[in-house]
């Protein structure tokens, strides 16, 4: 009894909060939902506005900017026990020593764009906000970024150089999220994956040390952090290599629905191609469909390293006959300005699934998908989308012969990421979605799996919550990952404390 009454002293300290006021197990309400107030959450929100200015509380006039509006996914808000901004690596070290005291639950956001919900923000727990972090320092062939920085913030501190990274591929996307999980850019069947270019992490770890590993210093956390998720620390800074791209090519180009068919087995042999001395070239290419106007649609944004207007790698997608077709030369800030994903538009399900490349099994993959759309045409604000992300040979290739390596443990093989991105309004349809997404994918998988066309292969950035990346890698990864855990994160920070995304059981 005692202990509850000076937990609930403790929590009085946190002034002008609607924590303030609330005792250990009662319901706080914000302006997103309501929590119970846990003891873990008292304990450190009420330490960490002892020694931090600036907490953000329930009450706070900026409490919804950073619990939602900060999030592209709707399914994203939720409703922190206090919100903290640390601009210093010592200020994540004090705040991880705090959270274990306290025995509190916390959540990391860095860009907030995956929609994974919980994964980057949480319900009365403690959210640590990195967008302070927003540091750049440009080198000769490599750039110092901090974790509160988007991509595009990359993109324009290098465009007077000449130079680019390797990174997301839309104008809002962070860049921890992007390289802690792999990360796809344009340029992957050349350069590898963001996650083989990052040279460096300072990192804090979950007993409040900082280290710095690359290959030489803790190299196994070095190789264990290149698509091993938020399972280890809190990367406090990347060092990224930067190759020579002034100029890039790109190509913007609509189908109509007849078209559909050869876009698709356009998709597939870029999948498949290639070449000994390749040319840095990739896209995003979807397929929309309106399930009221019964209407569907493709489009391709593609980009290619140089001056080739029209760019050639896509010859096959220009071959066909298109109702939009823009082409032009310019940089990757530039291009990456266009590219908005707007925040909390649509609540957001992601589901995937690997295959590999053959185009009359991705044709029937698109014809199944529109057909199931209609059957929720009904649900309020749908918006589906399906879409194609390639994983060339030559982007495996790279972490094969770098000398480090990556956690996905990809042969040199072709292979095409499906994934269904479906919107919609309301909270009630979330588990129709859910339900009607899994269900969907995992039967078109399974025609895949009798065909010898799947993979079991999961990209955590295309993947709904429900699935599993960590069962498509090698099980001799996995393994190795689980010791470096066990090693770095012996308390288990990052399991029982932060049990967001996507997380290695040990």
């Amino acid at each position: 009894m005692k202990d509850l009454v000076a937990f609930s002293i403790s929590a009085l300290a946190l002034a002008e909060s609607a924590i303030a006021t609330a005792q250990v197990g009662s319901s706080v309400t914000t302006a997103l939902g309501s929590f119970e107030l846990t003891k873990g959450a008292a304990c450190a929100c009420s330490k960490l506005s002892r020694a931090y200015s600036g907490i953000i509380s329930p009450s706070s006039a900026n409490y919804t900017a950073q619990a939602a509006d900060a999030y592209w996914d709707v399914r994203a808000n939720l409703s922190p026990a206090c919100i903290f901004l640390p601009s210093t690596a010592d200020e994540i070290s004090r705040a991880l020593e705090i959270f274990q005291t306290c025995d509190a639950q916390f959540a990391v956001r860095g860009g907030g764009h995956m929609n994974y919900p919980g994964s980057n923000n949480i319900d009365g727990g403690v959210l640590l906000a990195l967008e302070k972090f927003g540091k750049v320092k440009v080198n000769a062939e490599s750039v110092e970024v901090g974790p509160g920085l988007t991509w595009y913030d990359v993109y324009a501190a290098l465009e007077a150089y000449g130079r680019a990274a390797i990174g997301g591929r839309m104008k809002t996307i962070g860049v921890p999220g992007l390289s802690l999980i792999g990360g796809f850019h344009y340029f992957n069947n050349k350069y590898g994956y963001a996650m083989d270019n990052v040279l460096s992490y300072d990192v804090v770890l979950g007993n409040g040390t900082q280290v710095v590993t690359n290959k030489t210093s803790h190299p196994d956390l070095f190789w264990a952090l290149k698509g091993g998720a938020n399972n280890y620390g809190i990367v406090t800074k990347f060092t990224l290599k930067t190759y020579a791209i002034p100029k890039v090519s790109t190509t913007i180009q609509v189908f109509n629905e007849s078209g559909i068919p050869d876009f698709l087995a356009a998709v597939c042999g870029i999948a498949k191609l290639d070449e000994e001395d390749p040319i840095a070239a990739g896209m995003v290419a979807t397929v929309q469909y309106n399930a009221t106007a019964k209407v569907a649609s493709a489009s391709l944004l593609g980009v290619q390293e140089g001056i080739s207007r029209p760019p050639s790698q896509f010859a096959n997608f220009s071959a066909i006959p298109a109702t939009t077709r823009i082409n032009n030369v310019t940089t990757i800030r530039q291009w990456a300005s266009s590219l908005d994903s707007p925040k909390q538009m649509f609540r957001v399900m992601f589901s995937h699934k690997t295959m590999k490349p053959d185009q009359d099994a991705l044709i029937s993959i698109y014809k199944a998908w529109k057909d199931a759309v209609d059957e929720i045409a009904d649900v309020e604000g749908l918006y589906p989308t399906f879409i194609t992300n390639v994983a060339p040979a030559g982007a495996a290739r790279v972490a094969l012969t770098n000398g480090v390596g990556n956690v996905w443990g990809l042969e040199a093989e072709p292979y095409i990421l499906w994934q269904f991105s479906t919107g919609w309004a309301l909270a009630q349809d979330d588990l129709r979605i859910e339900a009607w997404s899994r269900e969907l994918i995992e039967r078109l998988n399974t025609i895949n799996i009798e065909k010898g066309l799947a993979s079991d292969f999961i990209y955590m950035g295309d993947a709904g919550e429900w699935q599993d990346p960590f069962a498509g890698f090698p099980a001799e990864n996995v393994a190795r990952m689980r010791a470096i855990k066990a090693s770095y994160d012996p308390l288990r920070v990052f399991s029982r404390l932060n049990w967001g995304g996507f997380k290695l059981n040990v």
